[in-house]
């Protein structure tokens, strides 16, 4: 077994990732403080082609030198938008007929592993603050919760982890 080299990746150019298919999620990020795990959802988008982040409320946004040490130019490839108020953003894309999920512990929240995808669909789902997570107002706007589960004695996970899995989860389910 030999560890690959760089140039035998095959990454993507920049143009290249912009004109490619992308996969049909979408990410809001609401009143996320650190700028490190901002550039980390980042860089997680881009490795799975997503289609765009919605940075909201208190979300830092690029151009960033904090946000770059974790992106590593990721903020350069995957589509932006930034909007002040996360419920604005939660109600025009329920308008364009994207189902919304909020990554949370809730009443009724379904387990990541037991959530079922439509492939003929677009989603978008949402995280919250780091402390606070997603607000009870995006959380009655969304379509539905989802809970990642969780055995330990925490019962939290940072946002860019949370991102991470949920992404992976979803990337997956659509596409094997």
């Amino acid at each position: 077994m030999r560890k690959l080299e760089n140039k035998e990746l095959e990454r993507k150019s920049v143009t290249a990732f912009k004109e490619a298919t992308k996969t049909p999620i979408i990410i809001v990020l609401d009143d996320i403080r650190s700028l490190h795990n901002i550039g980390s959802v980042f860089r997680t988008a881009d490795a799975f082609l997503i289609e765009k982040i919605y940075l909201c409320g208190i979300t830092a946004v690029p151009p960033n030198k904090e946000i770059h040490k974790t992106a590593l130019g990721a903020t350069e490839t995957v589509s932006w938008e930034y909007h002040k108020e996360v419920t604005d953003v939660i109600a025009t894309l329920q308008k364009d007929g994207v189902s919304i999920f909020a990554i949370e512990q809730v009443e009724n929240a379904v387990y990541l592993q037991n959530f079922k995808i439509d492939k003929s669909k677009k989603y978008a789902v949402v995280f919250g603050n780091e402390v606070f997570g997603v607000s009870q107002k995006a959380i009655e706007l969304c379509n539905g919760t989802i809970e990642i589960p969780q055995l330990g004695t925490k019962h939290s996970l940072n946002v860019s982890v949370s991102t991470g899995i949920v992404v992976w989860d979803l990337f997956q389910k659509m596409n094997y």
